[in-house]
């Protein structure tokens, strides 16, 4: 057995009673109103599928028919508090609901794994002393493991269930810095589905160099109105920018190999949750890329004495 696996104790957490005059509705549309605590309905579906729902003592399925009279129990799989992985993170922004960190790039924010952001933030952040507190604090989204950046945590059950409610709603805003190939020289709108879902993003180039060994480069704001995964690196990919250092969708090692990728998270905006006030954090972009754009700039004027020093756009 993995000694870093968490053990799963269920544990009745809600429960609640179908009223006369329920019919013809399936489970899975029921239990948005009768469990608003799930923030979303993707986290609900999530919470279905792991047996995290009973009815009449029986495990629910999203396909079941709900009938007046069924007892109904949301079953909380609890876990036991992770070892704490001993990982210092950058605390940009924390109080008793929330914190926000910069998430280092070349590791996971979660999952069946002991080196996880979620595993470190423990030994980060101070524990909340309020009612509700967390066991232990939760990212409420998620960064690429390439992606470096700004990563929101709840360190309260109000303020997580409020904060997904908040990223269904489109109402946190985030804002992206990227190196891309090429020269971009006008804002501009990418609607193409990812996987199969509707996905539109919004970049807005900043400055522009000239490359020796890829024409041109682009420092470029990144804006995603949705939220499908690899998002950003698939739609500038399909314009014929792809992120440097993108392995994946792009054109990896042409400009500094070995140095990931040039795509980190550098604001968030969104309301609190005690009292909706609008948040704004935000930090520089990692160094990596200044270093980058200063390399590339002076190679090129190196090799063409003669050029125009760096446009800006």
């Amino acid at each position: 057995m993995n000694p870093d696996a968490l053990s799963i104790v269920p544990a009745i957490k809600e429960t609640h009673t179908v009223p006369e005059g329920i019919s013809g509705i399936r489970f899975s549309d029921y239990a948005r109103t009768a469990f608003p605590t799930i923030p979303s309905r993707k986290a609900m579906a999530k919470t279905i599928k792991r047996g995290g729902f009973f009815i009449d003592g029986a495990p629910a399925g999203s396909g079941d028919w709900v009938q007046t009279g069924q007892a109904m129990e949301r079953v909380e799989l609890q876990q036991q508090v992770p070892k704490v992985y001993r990982l210092p993170l950058e605390v940009v922004f924390e109080d008793e609901y929330l914190a926000v960190i910069n998430k280092p790039a070349g590791i996971e924010v979660s999952g069946n794994k002991f080196k996880t952001v979620e595993n470190a933030l423990a030994g980060s952040l101070a524990p909340s002393l309020l009612p509700d507190a967390l066991d232990w604090p939760r990212p409420v989204h998620r960064l690429d493991y390439s992606t470096s950046g700004l990563l929101l945590v709840a360190k309260t059950a109000g303020a997580q269930v409020f904060l997904g409610q908040q990223f269904e709603a489109r109402a946190i805003h985030k804002r992206y810095c990227a190196v891309v190939m090429g020269e971009l020289h006008s804002p501009g709108q990418v609607d193409e589905p990812v996987d199969g879902q509707s996905a539109q993003s919004r970049y807005e180039p900043v400055r522009s160099i000239p490359s020796l060994r890829s024409g041109r480069l682009t420092l470029v704001d990144l804006f995603p109105v949705t939220g499908r995964t690899h998002q950003l690196r698939i739609h500038m990919a399909m314009i014929g920018h792809p992120v440097v250092g993108d392995q994946k969708y792009g054109s990896a090692g042409r400009v500094l190999k070995g140095k990931g990728l040039f795509l980190a998270a550098m604001s968030l905006r969104f309301p609190h949750p005690t009292d909706g006030r609008i948040m704004n954090i935000s930090i520089d972009p990692p160094t990596k890329f200044r270093s980058l754009l200063e390399r590339e700039e002076t190679r090129w004027e190196k090799f063409n004495p003669s050029a125009d020093k760096i446009m800006r756009i």
